[in-house]
C-alpha cells in the first residue's frame, strides 16, 4: 500500500526536521512556508515546493501545520485561499501549532462539515526532540482520524497520545506550558542561587539533576544558559504566547494560576530587554545580569 502523501506548511525552527523526517521516511512532501529559503534543504532532498497554502493544500491526503501564533493558524486555515476552501473532500488536517483550544474546536468544526479530517496535535521536546524525531505528540480529535495519523507521527515523535475530542490536544500543551513555565522560575533561580553562593554550577548539575529536583528543562537548558548560550530551542515570543494563550483559557473556566502569571511577567521583561528571539532558558539573564 502506497504511502499517503503530505503537505508541510512551516519549516522553521522544528517544522524542518520534521519534515525532513517524513521525506526520510519515504512520504512524497510538499512545502510551503513564508520565507522560501527555509525550504531550501529539503526542496534539495526530495520536496516539493509550493508558492502559496492554497496550492500546497491542493496537492495532499495529509496537510500538516506548525506555523507561529493563533493568527497565523487561521490565516492559514480559514477564508479562500485557506487550506480549508482548498483540501480535497477525505483529507486529513493536523496541526501542529501550539494555539488557542477555542480556535482547534473550531477550525475541527469547519472541517468536519467539508469532509475533512481534523486533529490538534502540539508537540514538546524543542529543537533537540524535533531533530531526533523524539518529540511528544498531543492529539485531539477522533479515534479513527487518530489512527489514521499514526504513521505518520510515529516518524516524528516517540510520545503519542489521543487525549480526546477536537482540542484537548491543545489543552494538553497547556498544562505542559504551565508546568515548564514555573519550572523555569525555578530552575533560574536555582542556578543564579548556585552562582552567588561560589558553587560551580556545573558540577552542582551532576548533585541535582538526578534527584527530586531533575526535569528535561534543568538538564538539557539549564547548561545552555550557563554557558551563555541562548540560542532558541524555542523562542521566548513563542512562549509568551503559550502562556497568554494559557491564561486566557484558565480564566474562562474561572482558575487563577499565579505562578504562571509571575512567570509571564519576568518573560516579558526579558521580551522587552531585546531577549524575544532567545531560547526559554535566557530567563537565567534576567537573574545573573541584576
Amino acid at each position: 500500500m502506497s504511502k499517503e502523501s503530505i503537505t508541510f506548511i512551516g519549516t522553521g525552527v522544528m517544522g524542518k526536521s520534521m519534515a525532513g523526517h517524513l521525506l526520510n521516511a519515504g512520504y512524497l512532501v510538499n512545502v510551503y512556508n513564508r520565507t522560501q529559503s527555509k525550504t531550501d534543504e529539503l526542496v534539495a532532498n526530495g520536496a516539493v515546493w509550493h508558492d502559496t497554502p492554497r496550492s500546497a493544500a491542493a496537492k495532499a491526503d495529509i496537510i500538516i501545520t506548525i506555523v507561529g501564533f493563533p493568527k497565523d493558524v487561521e490565516e492559514v486555515y480559514l477564508g479562500d485561499d485557506g487550506i480549508l476552501a482548498n483540501a480535497k473532500s477525505g483529507s486529513l488536517i493536523i496541526d501542529m501549532t501550539t494555539s488557542s483550544p477555542m480556535l482547534a474546536k473550531k477550525i475541527a468544526a469547519e472541517a468536519t462539515g467539508k469532509g475533512i479530517g481534523a486533529l490538534d496535535a502540539p508537540v514538546s521536546g524543542g529543537d533537540l526532540g524535533a531533530r531526533e524525531a523524539k518529540l511528544s505528540i498531543m492529539v485531539g480529535g477522533v479515534q479513527e482520524d487518530f489512527d489514521r495519523a499514526a504513521p505518520v507521527f510515529e516518524v516524528m515523535g516517540k510520545n503519542i497520545q489521543l487525549q480526546g475530542e477536537p482540542g484537548a490536544g491543545q489543552y494538553t500543551k497547556m498544562v505542559n506550558q504551565i508546568a515548564i513555565a514555573s519550572g523555569m522560575l525555578g530552575i533560574s533561580e536555582a542556578m543564579a542561587y548556585a552562582k552567588k553562593s561560589g558553587l560551580d554550577p556545573f558540577h552542582v548539575l551532576k548533585s541535582i539533576e538526578s534527584g527530586a529536583a531533575a526535569s528535561w528543562s534543568l538538564s538539557n537548558l539549564s547548561p545552555r544558559a550557563l554557558k551563555g548560550d541562548y540560542a532558541p530551542g524555542f523562542f521566548v515570543k513563542h512562549f509568551i504566547k503559550d502562556m497568554r494563550i494559557a491564561i486566557e483559557s484558565a480564566d474562562e473556566m474561572g482558575l487563577d494560576l499565579p505562578g504562571l502569571k509571575l512567570a509571564k511577567s519576568l518573560y516579558d521583561k526579558l521580551a522587552a530587554q531585546g531577549g524575544e528571539d532567545n531560547g526559554t532558558q535566557a530567563l537565567l539573564k534576567l537573574y545573573i545580569e541584576q
